[in-house]
């Protein structure tokens, strides 16, 4: 092993940094012990820190005490997550990534012009369980081209999808042209869902597959956008693996291993890059060289009732 290439951009996107901002704000001003609904970002790293300096991670509001503050996470919630939170007058600091909110406000604009949904997406992810829980009914969920074939709607002239903010740029669109083979007249959102830091990230695996003999994505197994990166190099032909950490490098992966590339999910924080690098140089490597397809300078803004406590 000789040469590491780390692709850029990698790691936190724009609405996870602000969604863990707002967690460690919110202990901040408000003191220990602050609840947040489902892990605030895809990150075991993260939720392990942050739950070290006082945040108590809850599936459900019913594990929330009446009248507490709680922290919805950035893969967004349904209407009815609000609703029981407003009926147990729980204070709410809504950590939702603003392009997943963008996807919400699009479901039930269409919803109310009568559009029949369909989402775009993996079932049982939190966003994906989100999006759906934005309207009552007329809402279908597809995650492949065999689904749109089998998909049973009851007005075909007016139809309308939305996809999931982290899915595979490249399988997302084979779907989408299922769609409009299945059904012509079909109407989709004005600009792509799939987040720019999802394609960006994606973009950079590409050109990595192109230097490379072994690629490691750092993310969560829980990670969708992570998944996604490895699934996306594996279609290159490269070898992938998913890592939580240098601590699952097996040395079985780098024989005969050149030239490894790295990089990470929109949920994983630099720290765990450094620290993959370092354990690679400590195996040989002596060659670190950033591969850059695009620079990244999106930013959020937060709450207004944190944002007068200012970034980090």
């Amino acid at each position: 092993m000789r040469k590491i290439y780390l692709a850029n951009p990698r790691g936190f996107c724009a609405g996870v940094d602000r969604a863990i901002e707002i967690v460690e704000l919110s202990l901040k001003r408000y003191g220990a012990p602050i609840y947040v609904r489902h892990e605030i970002v895809h990150s075991r790293h993260v939720v392990n820190s942050l739950r070290e300096r006082g945040a108590v991670f809850v599936e459900e509001l019913d594990e929330v005490p009446d009248g507490a503050l709680v922290i919805f996470s950035a893969h967004g919630v349904a209407k009815e997550v609000w609703e029981d939170a407003r009926n147990r007058n729980l204070k709410v600091i809504d950590a939702t990534c603003p392009l997943v909110i963008k996807v919400h406000n699009e479901v039930n604009r269409d919803y109310n012009k009568n559009y029949e949904l369909i989402l775009i997406g993996h079932a049982g992810h939190p966003e994906v369980v989100g999006t759906l829980g934005q309207v009552p009914d007329k809402f279908h969920l597809v995650s492949s081209v065999e689904d749109v074939e089998g998909l049973i709607v009851e007005n075909v002239d007016h139809l309308s999808y939305v996809t999931q903010t982290t899915l595979s740029v490249d399988e997302c669109r084979e779907i989408v042209e299922a769609l409009n083979r299945r059904f012509p007249g079909i109407k989709g959102p004005h600009q792509e869902d799939i987040c720019y830091a999802t394609q960006n990230r994606q973009n950079a695996v590409k050109e990595l597959a192109k230097f490379v003999d072994l690629i490691l994505v750092i993310g969560s197994p829980n990670s969708s956008n992570s998944n996604r990166l490895r699934e996306l190099a594996e279609r290159f032909a490269i070898p992938s693996y998913l890592i939580d950490s240098y601590k699952d490098i097996q040395s079985g992966w780098l024989k005969d291993v050149d030239s490894i590339g790295i990089t990470a999910g929109a949920s994983a924080p630099e720290i765990l890059v450094t620290e993959v690098v370092s354990y690679l140089k400590e195996l040989g490597a002596t060659e670190v060289e950033e591969l850059t397809v695009v620079e990244e300078d999106v930013e959020f803004l937060l709450p207004k009732e944190l944002a007068m406590l200012g970034r980090r």
